[in-house]
């Protein structure tokens, strides 16, 4: 065999080494081209998807417009702020009786509410009797409400009347006996230019002779309080009526959503809570300071509703929604975010939006300075949720909500 020979033989029986590489690379190359098909497919789904989305997002104009505000750091739940459950002690009254029973007033042991269907109530024992209808029916749906009525702050006037304050239909004195409501302010009417949307409670002095009112909003109604809410709107007052010459006056205004309203003892100034605020103002309405403001207590750890004498001379103050801390707080996030807000409210309703707002129920006793001497609380609401009043009546408090369909007792003796 000559050497080009023997070349060749070499070649053709050279031995081979068995391995999978080739397949393997066959393999995973297939596997890396089907994973890109994959994620390639996904991304069009998902763009298909979402490009409607956002074009309607971009379309939608959203119903709010929300004002840049900022509010300070929550204090600390330590102290009289400390967490408890001491609240969940309550007990419901008249529970699924009454809807929404959101302000209580009472003359001896007999008490008085308003509720979602229009009706001021008095409440006698275990009974319950209608004293009259304000508005008009049908009653029930969010579209019937301003016909309907929905009375809202309710207080005792000198002379055995009852003072209340409609959303819609505006501030009325009722006779508890015969019914009869006169109509003392309108709602609806302009008012130095602006439009009494949403009237919320009502103070009344001891001679009867001047009634003081809040106005929450003259863009926005009841039924659209989370809009309020976070459009934050400067666009709330607070009003006097003269009862003899039946002049209507603004005390002050530009207010964020001025909610529940107090008379103080000298009758030279009013306390109202300013819920968007998280805050309680003092405003003078009569004497040396007429026309001005302070304020009352600041950085509130919950959005404070109602504002009701106790017995030792301070005041009741209660929260539905609190600013956790630690914790937190949606409202303090969303305050420097309006474009956030506008997004939100171009997705979800407001009753999509109530079912994530977290439940949290507290009462706390003020007095002056701001300072909080005790407080009650109820995490997530599981006795009494969606607070809105807590009036002090023989040791106890009467807990009204906008929106729970019960009376909560709270007995201060055992707490």
């Amino acid at each position: 065999m000559n050497e080009s020979a023997g070349v060749r033989f070499r070649r053709l029986h050279r031995a081979h080494v068995i391995t999978e590489e080739l397949p393997e690379r066959r393999h995973k190359g297939a596997s890396t081209y089907s994973g890109k098909v994959f994620k390639v497919t996904l991304l069009s789904l998902g763009g298909f998807l979402l490009l409607p989305l956002l074009i309607i997002i971009l379309i939608l104009e959203s119903p709010i417009h929300p004002e840049v505000f900022s509010l300070k750091e929550p204090p600390q739940m330590k102290g009289c702020w400390e967490p408890n459950l001491r609240l969940r002690e309550a007990q419901r009254l008249f529970e699924d009786q009454v809807l929404g029973p959101e302000s209580i007033a009472n003359m001896g042991d007999i008490f008085f509410t308003g509720t979602a269907d229009g009706k001021i109530l008095k409440l006698i024992g275990r009974r319950i009797v209608t004293v009259t209808t304000l508005g008009r029916p049908p009653c029930g749906s969010r579209e019937d409400e301003p016909t309907c009525g929905r009375p809202l702050g309710i207080k005792v006037g000198p002379n055995g009347t009852l003072f209340v304050a409609d959303a819609y239909l505006g501030v009325f004195e009722v006779d508890p006996t015969t019914g009869a409501a006169t109509r003392l302010v309108a709602g609806g009417q302009v008012v130095a230019g602006r439009k009494l949307s949403f009237i919320n409670d009502v103070a009344v002095t001891q001679d009867g002779k001047k009634v003081y009112f809040t106005d929450s909003s003259s863009r926005w109604q009841r039924r659209d309080y989370l809009h309020l809410i976070m459009e934050a709107t400067a666009d709330g007052r607070v009003l006097e009526y003269d009862t003899e010459t039946q002049e209507l006056t603004v005390v002050m205004e530009n207010l964020r959503f001025p909610n529940g309203i107090h008379l103080l003892p000298d009758e030279e100034s009013v306390l109202v809570a300013e819920t968007t605020m998280a805050r309680i103002r003092r405003v003078h309405v009569a004497g040396l300071n007429k026309g001005g403001m302070d304020t009352f207590v600041d950085n509130l750890p919950g959005f404070p509703d109602n504002i009701r004498p106790s017995s030792s001379g301070g005041y009741w103050v209660s929260m539905s929604a609190v600013r956790p801390n630690p914790g937190f707080s949606m409202l303090d996030f969303l305050s420097q975010r309006p474009w956030v807000k506008k997004l939100i409210f171009k997705l979800f309703s407001q009753d999509v939006l109530m079912k994530f707002v977290p439940r949290y129920s507290l009462v706390a006793e003020l007095h002056d300075g701001g300072i909080c001497t005790r407080s009650f609380h109820d995490p997530n609401g599981v006795v009494a949720a969606y607070i809105s009043e807590a009036h002090e009546h023989d040791g106890k408090l009467y807990i009204g909500s906008f929106r729970s369909p019960y009376v909560a007792v709270l007995d201060l003796g055992g707490v």
